[in-house]
């Protein structure tokens, strides 16, 4: 493949996470998709509609991804989430304080994303916050802090840590066939979860659930399959185009928002380029955005006091150094990373939902303490 053929296909593969991700902010904020919304929903009025959704579209994450792996196009330990070294504590720690910092600042990262294309000025504040944070744990002073401390504790594992690679290894089993056993037999699971109560059977839900789901499917398809390179004509080497990690990525939001400000801030640097992550977030903006007008729910939002305002503050902090720790946040983990079956998404899936609970409980005692 000739450079320039290369730069065609970055190109594309740029466009095309763009239009998705605009998919995905539009869907995001027509049928109001929210990790932390479906927790609190579920806590404060015993409504799981909003989880419901979001299981459905891990559901449709796991049986797209799992088929793909199953045809051979793409392969789950090319992603940052199925290495053979489980950071087991960075997962669990990493996610629950992202979890605690997203109730704090009223979402996670992608739902402030969403919240901003539909004027929240406060939104933009915790996006800010939330991309400085990143990046000082990727490359700052918060990266030595991680380096030092969990990022040492690893688990050593005799394949990828995705459940088909661990059973195909232990059983002598090829990975496509197990791995396509396996995602279809959780995904249909979870599917059968989603429609055990008619609140799971509502248009919402499948509509919201299919959309975001099958959004992260095309984009390990785009990045996984069309971006795949066998061998790079300048580095010899097998590379995905267009990603930070130089591997496969679906959707992220903290690392993405850490690498957009880097390349503000850095701009006439020429190594500094964009990514299928990078153009995601102005992507998931613009898609809010349209449908917010078009609803005609956008509206001008700012904070109620300095108390509220350092309280989002916070939790953006706390989101930018927990989501880079736990290696993805709500999306990132929550639905690219559990889509493989890894077992450190599923980690920083619960350390999440702990987390979150944790603050839930922690606004509710000082609410009664008032």
């Amino acid at each position: 493949m000739q450079e320039t053929e290369l730069q065609s296909l970055t190109h594309l593969l740029l466009l095309g996470a763009f239009a998705l991700s605009v998919a995905f902010g539009a869907l995001a904020q027509r049928f109001h998709f929210c990790t932390m919304g479906a927790i609190a929903d579920v806590v404060t009025m015993g409504d799981w509609s909003r989880m419901r959704m979001w299981v459905l579209a891990i559901a449709v994450a796991q049986i797209g991804f799992s088929s793909m792996v199953g045809l051979g196009w793409v392969q789950a330990q090319r992603s940052i989430y199925a290495s053979s070294q489980l950071l087991w504590l960075s997962s669990l720690l990493g996610g629950a304080l992202f979890g605690f910092g997203m109730v704090l600042a009223s979402g996670c990262g992608s739902k402030n994303l969403v919240r901003l294309g539909a004027g929240s000025l406060k939104s933009l504040v915790v996006v800010l916050a939330l991309g400085v944070s990143a990046l000082a744990t990727l490359r700052g002073i918060g990266a030595v802090l991680r380096v030092a401390t969990v990022d040492r504790l690893t688990l050593a594992l005799p394949s990828g840590q995705d459940l088909p690679s661990l059973l195909a290894n232990w059983l002598a089993l090829p990975v496509p066939s197990t791995a396509l056993c396996l995602g279809l037999a959780s995904g249909l699971g979870l599917m059968a979860w989603v429609l055990r109560q008619a609140e799971g059977r509502r248009a919402e839900v499948w509509l919201g659930g299919l959309g975001i789901g099958g959004v992260i499917v095309a984009l390990w398809y785009l990045s996984g399959q069309v971006g795949h390179v066998l061998e790079h004509p300048l580095t010899l080497e097998e590379t995905f185009l267009a990603t930070n990690s130089h591997r496969m990525e679906a959707l992220s939001t903290v690392a993405p928002l850490g690498y957009v400000l880097d390349w503000l801030l850095y701009f006439s640097d020429s190594s500094k380029v964009l990514s299928m992550g990078m153009v995601s977030v102005p992507g998931v903006l613009a898609g809010s955005f349209i449908t917010a007008k078009l609803s005609h729910s956008f509206r001008w939002e700012g904070f109620a006091n300095a108390e509220d305002l350092a309280q989002h503050l916070l939790g953006a902090v706390l989101m930018g150094f927990g989501g880079v720790v736990a290696l993805g946040c709500t999306v990132g983990q929550g639905l690219s990373g559990i889509s493989t079956l890894s077992l450190g998404s599923m980690l920083a899936l619960l350390g999440i939902v702990s987390g979150a609970l944790a603050a839930l409980r922690y606004q509710y005692w000082r609410m009664e303490s008032i």
